[in-house]
């Protein structure tokens, strides 16, 4: 009878009167040197035995073999696979990726392979050109060759508006801006969850991409098209702010501001801080006249123009340069002098941007001004203090 074929459990397990006949094989652990020998000397008892038992048991084999040998391809392969292994991918994720491809037969094929090779942590995310029908432990082989990896970086650096990084994409893609602008009108389309698009102050959103495009340097995929560009910026960005729990330290924590108003004011920072020493204070301030007790409760930034400028199809200035009716134009929604937070940031973030909104240092501070050629700048509580410190920086030729 089939009951007394020993398929692995040691005598303890077997125990007095039969006990524990029924448990489960032990699971393998750590590193396999052994245990593949095991596994085929097991099968090789259970051939034999069910070779005894006759014919009419043969049929279990098959299932049997499927239990204890891992499906797996032999060789390096033929033909020719591209995959796209994604930032934060775990080997598990690689394994589906791979056997998606046809690459590896069995998702267990790649991740045994990947456990008995120390080298496997290092696979790097990106595209692979490989080969079809590959064994896991050739998959792992050529994953680790950067030969094989396809490098189409593109590094889109911290403050750049969606307008700028679509021209940025453009250059490295050959994809029209105009997809890219087609693309990013339907910002949930492209992964951003709904929740996001939701404000405390009672001001009403018009979903847009801007802030939602990490800035980071990208793998572009062979063939790709505007919208898979920006889902994976979008991805990216989410899996940042994730692993960061920016959304739920922002609402623990910043009295009453969602996640969104936070992410406006990041890009703020992100745009008048000269140096990322400054970047939670920057976030501090703009937080301080917006909810506190500055005299209109508006931002007067000169940046939240320049965006206006840019999103208008005009040429940005200097604050030197702007006029009066530029500076406080009432038909721009991005105003100055607009009271509460501006509708959209005005620009994609980056990481130290947003820590800066999610945990700004304490402080007073209303104003700032740069006082050195390194962009450090000098922060007060009143616009008396300011003023001084304005003088200081003229003395020192900075403004």
């Amino acid at each position: 009878m089939i009951d007394d074929l020993d398929l692995g459990f040691d005598e303890q397990d077997r125990g007095e009167k039969g006990r524990h006949r029924r448990g489960a094989v032990r699971r393998r652990q750590g590193k396999s040197g052994g245990s593949r020998g095991k596994t085929f000397l097991a099968l090789a008892l259970a051939l034999v035995l069910l070779g005894g038992i006759g014919g009419g048991a043969y049929y279990g084999f098959d299932r049997i073999q499927n239990y204890f040998v891992t499906p797996d391809y032999d060789g390096s392969g033929t033909g020719e696979a591209i995959v796209q292994i994604k930032q934060g991918a775990l080997i598990a994720d690689m394994a589906d990726a791979l056997v998606a491809a046809d690459v590896v037969k069995s998702t267990k094929a790649f991740i045994e392979a990947a456990e008995e090779n120390a080298r496997s942590k290092n696979i790097q995310p990106g595209t692979y050109k490989l080969r079809k029908q590959m064994s896991g432990d050739a998959a792992v082989t050529a994953m680790l060759d950067l030969k094989n990896k396809i490098v189409n970086g593109l590094t889109i650096p911290e403050g750049r508006t969606a307008k700028n990084v679509y021209k940025l994409l453009s250059e490295k893609t050959d994809i029209p801006v105009k997809e890219f602008e087609t693309a990013a009108k339907d910002p949930e389309a492209l992964g951003v969850p709904d929740w996001w698009f939701k404000r405390s102050d009672g001001k009403k959103i018009k979903p847009s991409i801007e802030g939602f495009l990490f800035p980071d340097t990208y793998e572009i995929p062979p063939k790709a098209t505007a919208e898979t560009v920006l889902k994976l910026m979008v991805e990216n960005f989410l899996s940042v702010t994730g692993e960061m729990k920016f959304a739920d330290r922002v609402q623990a924590e910043r009295g009453g501001v969602s996640p969104y108003e936070a992410l406006v004011v990041a890009s703020l920072a992100q745009a008048e801080a000269g140096n990322k020493d400054d970047l939670g204070k920057v976030a501090r301030v703009a937080y301080n006249r917006v909810y506190g007790e500055f005299p209109c409760n508006c931002l007067e930034m000169d940046v939240t123009v320049n965006y206006y400028l840019e999103l208008t199809g005009q040429k940005t200035k200097t604050s030197k340069q702007m006029t009066a009716a530029e500076l406080d134009n009432p038909k721009n929604p991005y105003n100055r002098k607009l009271r509460g937070l501006v509708p959209t940031p005005i620009n994609n973030p980056g990481k130290q941007a947003l820590e800066g909104a999610m945990d700004p240092p304490p402080g007073k501070w209303l104003y700032f001004v740069a006082i050195d050629d390194k962009g450090h700048s000098a922060f007060a509580d009143t616009f008396e203090q300011h003023q001084r410190n304005e003088a200081k920086a003229r003395e020192a030729g900075i403004i």
